[in-house]
């Protein structure tokens, strides 16, 4: 797990260890809240602009307010006392009112990762929403863990292909085509899905469990991940890890990045 390193509280800056909220928030006390993880390249964040757009979403979605200014002023105090390294930012906006920003470190990624498909009902009212309600994705890992693999990916009880708790999730079917979940399915709108379905292409649509356990290859993409390959779905050893098509997707996303944060 990153570990915070700096934080910022309604624009109060310290050491992320002293960092406090109250401990009647309804933040803490019921998950009430919203959030975002932005990536931290030599201290400049990506599509930053994007992230606070749907962080406002969010929260408009569950009727909590939020002061898109006071959050800009706030987000570059906060990046100018962390500098030039490279991190991750986590805004949260609890229900008692509160801007948390920390700056992380970054999680260390494996080139290849396993994964394991687990059952998972999405809530209708927070479809679209990042809340800070997260306890059971976190249980969803956790489940996973237990079949010997290291990531959960999320199936609805019908069957359809979902997500990873905090990442989405791309494959080559039997056919040959690269595949992810459509928005409509129930998953979160990824601004780092959304980059690579626009550079490469990708089939959208509802898809079933069968079609990703008989994937040739398969990956997921995040913020901190950016583009990671998928060795083993539910035991099962991929032919390729990492495949052409996760070779494409890391090159595709390698030249965005190259465009959107001009160095």
């Amino acid at each position: 797990m990153a570990e915070a390193i700096l934080a910022s509280i309604d624009g109060a800056i310290g050491p992320a260890e002293g960092a406090m909220i109250p401990a009647t928030d309804d933040g803490l006390l019921r998950g009430d809240g919203v959030f975002e993880v932005i990536r931290l390249y030599e201290g400049r964040p990506y599509a930053l602009r994007d992230h606070l757009d749907r962080i406002e979403r969010s929260a408009a979605a569950i009727e909590l307010p939020v002061d898109r200014r006071a959050l800009e002023h706030e987000v570059g105090d906060l990046l100018g006392e962390f500098g030039t390294r490279d991190g991750a930012l986590r805004i949260v906006i609890t229900r008692g009112g509160r801007r948390l920003l920390l700056c992380e470190t970054l999680p260390e990624w494996e080139e290849t990762i396993a994964v394991a498909t687990v059952i998972y009902a999405p809530s209708v009212i927070l479809t679209g929403v990042k809340s800070i309600s997260y306890a059971a994705n976190m249980q969803s890992t956790r489940i996973a863990a237990s079949r010997e693999a290291e990531e959960a990916i999320l199936v609805r009880p019908d069957g359809v292909v979902l997500e990873a708790p905090t990442s989405s999730v791309f494959w080559v079917s039997a056919e040959g085509g690269l595949r992810t979940p459509a928005l409509d399915t129930g998953i979160l709108e990824s601004i780092t899905r959304h980059r690579l379905c626009r550079e490469l292409h990708v089939e959208e649509g509802d898809w079933g469990i069968d079609d990703l356990r008989g994937a040739h290859e398969a990956f997921l993409a995040s913020t901190t991940r950016e583009v990671q390959a998928i060795s083993r779905v539910d035991g099962r050893e991929l032919p390729e890890a990492p495949g052409p098509h996760t070779v494409e997707a890391r090159d595709a996303f390698a030249r965005v990045l190259e465009s959107e944060l001009g160095d």
